[in-house]
């Protein structure tokens, strides 16, 4: 196990809306989550993912609620995923994951946001090659009381690799990654384990990072800050060193 090194997923930028573009993020998972799954998160993996990831992000408990609720409303709207993809400048491949209940107005948001900041919008499968499709969970250092042997006992769970490296708020944290299709079999076993995670996301991993200028790199990110102010992107993923 070592130090892992992962791509920006959020941006430097616009930080004093981080915390409301969070909840109605968490907000929207739990959405998705509750009408394919159902409200009672002992039964709904997916819901229980997207109570974890509004803890992490310290969305009060009787939000969470309030969404699960409004999600069993016949009023609430129907969000579906959507994928874009693309390139920023200097060649920086860019994958889009949103939710919404308007795709032709979300492409369209998305379309203006790549052509505004230099960059072009592609067709589905232009960059998705470059990325794989992983289930990663985020732990803090603290909830491991021994990382080598969790390591080891969560590879017969679907673990590919285990490191550490930092969240957004640049605090320590131990990062477990695995294949897509395993990763409720990954959750099972952390939840087996009585190991506290952090947050947990179906995430696109770069298979290789571009490193770039300082200068080149904030021309990249004031792209993906462009993309991330759209309410219905939920992530941002690229391969920016």
């Amino acid at each position: 196990m070592g130090r892992m090194f992962e791509a920006r997923k959020a941006t430097i930028f616009a930080r004093n809306n981080r915390m409301a573009k969070a909840f109605t993020r968490v907000s929207r998972e739990i959405a998705v989550a509750v009408k394919a799954g159902g409200p009672n998160p002992d039964a709904n993996p997916a819901l229980r993912r997207a109570i974890q990831n509004g803890r992490s992000v310290s969305m009060p408990r009787e939000k969470i609620e309030g969404a699960i609720k409004r999600a069993l409303g016949p009023d609430t709207a129907d969000y579906q995923e959507a994928f874009y993809e693309g390139y920023a400048e200097h060649g920086i491949a860019v994958m889009v994951v949103a939710s919404t209940d308007n795709p032709a107005r979300t492409a369209a948001n998305v379309r203006l946001a790549f052509r505004k900041n230099g960059g072009n919008m592609g067709a589905t499968g232009s960059v998705a090659f470059m990325f794989n499709r992983m289930g990663v969970f985020r732990i803090k250092p603290e909830n491991v009381p021994d990382p080598d042997e969790l390591e080891l006992e969560m590879i017969d769970h679907g673990l590919e690799e285990m490191g550490e490296s930092t969240d957004d708020n640049d605090e320590d944290v131990f990062v477990l990654r695995c294949a897509f299709e395993n990763f409720g079999t990954l959750q099972d076993g952390i939840e087996n384990a009585k190991i506290e995670v952090a947050s947990t996301a179906l995430e696109h991993v770069a298979e290789t990072l571009m490193e770039l200028s300082d200068e080149q790199a904030e021309s990249v990110m004031k792209m993906v800050a462009a993309l991330e102010a759209d309410d219905d992107v939920q992530h941002v993923f690229h391969n920016l060193a």
